[in-house]
């Protein structure tokens, strides 16, 4: 589609950039990838989020949006028109969508992160259990939302959808640091194979990052990975 001055700020490898983009391929959206240097910030970046200064930024018209969650709410809207729809349709399951997302956000993340900074086996072991807790509990999200349907959102990827769906390259590489299965098709049987959907759409497999190139990406932010 063509939409005019379209650009993303961003990285290759970060679950927060890959919302957007998912985002905008859903749309079909073509826009210009401006790829930050890891280790520093671009001035672009900097102007354009003088707030957080972090990335993703949408510059649409040489207006920026900042924050992924925004950016996805701010593409759906913008180009309504164009199909699918991001977010439900019906009020009260567009606010229960922002809040498990918010959920995924300031709790799940937090706790699958942990794993990758935990010092010690102790500490991993407690944020695997806070993982796996949390897993289950979006098990029973997923099958409330989805109402039997394919994805949270139904019938297509959407809003939640692209919330914890951005997080499944990362997923991986935290398996293989604790070597330990966080998602598992015994437990989490829904998610598990929403999962694999998720992962083979067309919006999204060309962005899913391969495990082994995260993994040594991964190295990098947090130094005390396991070999």
């Amino acid at each position: 589609m063509t939409t005019g001055d379209v650009k993303l700020i961003g990285s290759w490898a970060s679950v927060f950039v890959m919302r957007a983009r998912i985002a905008l391929n859903l749309k079909s959206i073509s826009y210009e990838f401006l790829q930050e240097t890891f280790g520093s910030k671009s001035e672009l970046l900097l102007k354009s989020n003088p707030v957080y200064k972090k990335m993703p930024v949408l510059i649409h018209a040489d207006k920026p949006v900042c924050e992924s969650n925004i950016i996805v709410q701010y593409i759906d809207e913008t180009w309504s028109s164009s199909e699918p729809s991001i977010l439900p349709s019906h009020p009260y399951d567009r606010a229960i969508a922002r809040l498990w997302a918010a959920y995924i956000d300031d709790k799940w993340f937090i706790a699958l992160r942990s794993i990758l900074t935990a010092q010690g086996e102790e500490k991993k072991k407690a944020g695997i259990a806070q993982v796996e807790e949390g897993t289950d509990i979006l098990e029973k999200a997923f099958n409330d939302c989805s109402k039997g349907k394919p994805f949270f959102n139904g019938d297509h990827i959407g809003y939640l959808d692209i919330a914890l769906g951005s997080f499944l390259g990362w997923w991986r590489v935290v398996e293989l640091d604790a070597n330990h299965k966080l998602l598992d098709e015994t437990k989490t049987p829904s998610l598990f194979k929403w999962a694999e959907r998720f992962c083979n759409d067309p919006a999204v497999k060309p962005l899913m990052p391969e495990t082994a190139k995260l993994a040594e990406y991964a190295k990098k932010l947090f130094p005390n990975l396991q070999a």
